[in-house]
């Protein structure tokens, strides 16, 4: 097919067909970027998870290490602890590291509404190109009356729109479903986090306890 064709479908479409390559190409843009990038963070909090795992209680030091070695979006919940250190209730503690969470969430999901959106458009304007296409013809149907191969040529002709929009939505949601259901592995992946840091909160009051003891002055009476 040459690009004469390719310009005579788009045209039986109504130049739908044109915008049938720009949806395809947000489609694999999207994929690919989110793709890569929720894989990385999948691996780092593996690794964070496995670093929280081997601490016997809420190190302060160490997890203030931790949370400098780490990249998004764990960082922002193991700066917690360290930004709120006078914090010893652990359903106090429980809440603050939520709200990191929930502010992290929106990141993850940035873009993935524009496959949602191409998922829905694409049959849509395929199914609106096709109607188009039906209109040129049913122009043929007088003059072609007795030429039943000119006909069904239009029709199948003016079909490819919608097959293109399907085609499309297909991939889209594919990829969506994919990338939806990364996303999700990667929000309990950090609701396992704060979970790990709320239970390691008990070596934390003990920290706190002997740093308060050891800082208490010890009142002297002389024996009489």
């Amino acid at each position: 097919m040459n690009l004469a064709s390719v310009a005579h479908l788009a045209a039986y479409s109504g130049g739908i067909l044109y915008i049938m390559p720009v949806l395809l190409l947000i489609v694999l843009t999207v994929t690919i970027e989110r793709f890569f990038l929720l894989n990385r963070i999948a691996r780092e909090g593996h690794r964070v998870s496995r670093d929280v795992a081997e601490m016997g209680h809420l190190d302060l030091k160490r997890i203030t290490g931790l949370a400098q070695g780490a990249g998004f979006p764990y960082r922002a919940l193991l700066e917690v602890p360290s930004r709120f250190p006078r914090v010893q209730d652990s359903a106090r503690l429980s809440e603050l590291l939520q709200e990191a969470v929930m502010r992290q969430v929106p990141s993850l999901d940035k873009r993935l509404w524009l496959l949602d959106t191409v998922v829905t458009l694409a049959p849509l304007l395929g199914l609106l190109g096709t109607i188009i296409g039906m209109f040129h013809a049913f122009q043929f149907l007088d003059h072609a009356a007795g030429n039943p191969s000119a006909i069904t040529g239009s029709v199948g002709e003016a079909l490819i729109a919608t097959a293109a929009g399907l085609v499309i939505a297909v991939i889209g949601l594919v990829a969506f479903n994919g990338l939806h259901n990364r996303m999700r592995f990667l929000v309990h992946q950090m609701e396992t986090l704060r979970t790990m840091l709320v239970n390691r909160l008990e070596g934390l009051d003990h920290q706190h306890a002997l740093l308060a003891t050891q800082a208490q002055p010890v009142l002297y009476s002389p024996e009489k």
